[in-house]
């Protein structure tokens, strides 16, 4: 075996046949090979390199080639950003010269290229330190957990097989005079409808007020193509099962306006009036004007804008920010879960306790089945296209024409014209304070739907008008419905829901507390 290996040439004697001549020494004289190899031990056999040794070889040698690199990059930074001939240094040169008297503060020995980075590193790391002292440490909110609660809510089944659950208030079914249904808004659930109203308040006008949890929030079953149709499909099965067979109000507050415009586009010979506290729209509606939309997105925080495009590029990366956000199982600031900004008056509302309660168990119905498919579906309608636009419920006359004999009569014949639109009332109450959905949103809707009536409200904010604010729901009542005039009594027969159909032309009224 020995002499078998022998009989293999080494690496180092290949090499060696390789030069001619053989190996030299730096003079010139050959270097004598030896009948042994040099890495042969005394008793003819090899050394094995241990893997420890190898390692270790390894090691140092990515070391040394990493020294290297670090004195490359320094002289490479030193000659462009350093040098008298870099573009930074004769870019600052003048600036510079302006404040070359603080060179006379350093010590004589220190280069004032080397000095005033340390200086200016130093500065930052101070100022960081700073801004973690401990008067920031005692304000960390202690975060709530988040509880789950047995499922107890009266649920529907719709013609495709899905429940959907509701919760109703004010006067029984029998005696309602009026009929309201609310979608609700995003991270919400059929537990919002109206914050704080007063049951009186719904016996005095006779109001059966009906909120439900929308597709995948609270009790409510997912529905796997969900869209703004299907919401309004939603909506009008829930109104049958529920005998509303009249004319019934909608309610939509801020995203949840979203679904009452679907129920308008779709089934408007069902809607009685449309009530919109704070409304939304897509904000890539594309009939708004560059400086409509422009006023509306420079109201939002960064991190909502961010949240607006993932849901139009990258829905997918949403789950990632829900899940570290309301679907934690922890309680935080609403402003920091929904990246708003809150004026003073709603940063008030949102302290109360009343409201704190209400905005837990109400987040804890909306998240309680744990996952994020359904905020992912509703924040991707909001962003996505409606099929339908805003326009499009603007009263006016459509005239079928078919050639220029048929445009001529039609000059002539009213018969041949058609009034098309939104002939039902639309009230709006907008909060002038607003930076959840601010006034310019509803200076659009004004624009292309002047039939609406706008209500202005000076120095109220997004939650401010509608939580639990007694004399604001009377107020809401008031312009709705007009007197209250009570249930319906059994010997009474039922009236038409319809109001008298508003004036054309926009109604820009403000309103106040009283």
């Amino acid at each position: 075996m020995e002499e078998m290996r022998r009989g293999v040439p080494t690496w180092q004697e290949e090499l060696a046949s390789l030069m001619d001549g053989g190996l030299q020494y730096d003079d010139g004289s050959p270097i004598r090979q030896d009948s042994r190899s040099a890495f042969e031990s005394v008793d003819g056999s090899e050394s094995a390199e241990s893997l420890k040794e190898q390692v270790t070889g390894f090691m140092k040698s990515w070391g040394e080639m990493l020294m290297d690199l670090a004195v490359g990059c320094k002289d490479v930074v030193q000659q462009t950003l350093v040098s008298e001939d870099s573009v930074v240094v004769r870019k600052l040169r003048k600036p510079a010269a302006k404040l070359s008297f603080l060179n006379e503060y350093l010590p004589e020995d220190r280069d004032p290229a080397h000095a005033w980075p340390v200086i200016f590193f130093v500065f930052l790391i101070a100022l960081a330190a700073l801004s973690f002292g401990s008067d920031n440490e005692t304000s960390v909110p202690v975060l709530k957990k988040l509880g789950l609660h047995p499922p107890g809510a009266s649920r529907v089944e719709l013609p495709d097989g899905r429940y959907l659950a509701y919760q109703e208030l004010g006067v029984s079914a029998d005696k309602a005079r009026y009929s309201i249904i609310i979608p609700h808004s995003f991270l919400s659930s059929r537990l919002a409808g109206v914050p704080g109203v007063k049951e009186s308040l719904l016996k005095d006008y006779g109001v059966r007020l009906v909120s439900y949890d929308l597709p995948g929030f609270g009790e409510s079953d997912p529905h796997r193509g969900r869209n703004l149709s299907s919401s309004a499909s939603d909506m009008i099965d829930l109104a049958s099962a529920l005998g509303i067979v009249e004319k019934f109000w909608l309610l939509g507050y801020s995203s949840g306006s979203m679904h009452a415009w679907a129920a308008m586009r779709y089934f408007p010979e069902r809607i009685a009036g449309v009530a919109m506290i704070a409304p939304m729209i897509n904000p890539y509606e594309p009939s708004m004007s560059k400086e409509e939309m422009a006023k509306t997105w420079e109201q939002w925080l960064r991190k909502r804008k961010l949240m607006y495009f993932l849901a139009r590029r990258w829905p997918s990366l949403l789950p990632f920010f829900y899940r570290r956000s309301f679907l934690s199982g922890y309680l935080q600031p609403l402003d920091q879960w929904m990246s708003i900004s809150l004026g003073e008056k709603d940063k008030q509302v949102i302290r109360d306790p009343v409201f704190e309660d209400h905005y837990q168990r109400n987040v804890e119905e909306s998240t309680r089945q744990g996952t994020a498919k359904p905020f992912v579906e509703e924040a991707v309608l909001h962003v996505s296209n409606w099929g339908f636009n805003l326009p499009d419920f603007r009263l006016q006359k459509k005239c079928k024409t078919n050639g220029v004999l048929s445009w001529l009569m039609s000059m002539y014949s009213e018969a041949e014209c058609e009034l098309v639109g939104f002939g039902k009332p639309i009230h709006i109450w907008q909060g002038m304070e607003d930076r959840v959905a601010p006034p310019s949103v509803t200076d659009y809707i004004s624009r292309v739907i002047p039939e609406a009536t706008v209500h202005r409200l000076p120095n109220e904010g997004h939650f401010s008008y509608f939580f639990f604010c007694d004399e604001c729901h009377k107020q809401i009542f008031s312009a709705l419905f007009g007197e209250p005039q009570g249930p319906v009594e059994l010997t009474e027969e039922r009236t038409e829901t319809l109001q008298p159909e508003p004036e054309t032309g926009l109604s820009n009224s403000s309103t106040t507390k009283g």
